[in-house]
């Protein structure tokens, strides 16, 4: 039977969640930091797969708001270049 004493808690990805949320993208970083915030309370209850599922779901949440977040600047940059590129004819 798993303990408190010999079980690592996962990796919570808070921080990363919180980065991406202020950086990137509001809504999916927001959803990373709800799970990223269940992942400590779910551990120290005992409910090690809870807890493991709010980390994977933490990170696939902040994972999403990063690309999201550089895909939105790659297409602002080509944008802008091409508004440039137009300006000049």
């Amino acid at each position: 039977m798993n303990t408190l004493n010999d079980q690592q808690p996962p990796k919570t990805w808070l921080v990363e969640s919180i980065l991406v949320t202020i950086l990137c993208c509001l809504p999916f970083g927001i959803a990373g930091i709800v799970n990223a915030a269940k992942v400590e309370s779910q551990f120290n209850a005992g409910n090690y797969e809870g807890a493991r599922k709010a980390s994977a779901n933490a990170k696939k949440w902040t994972i999403v708001s990063f690309a999201v977040g550089l895909g939105g600047a790659i297409i602002y940059g080509i944008i802008m270049v091409l508004g440039f590129a137009g300006s000049q004819f």
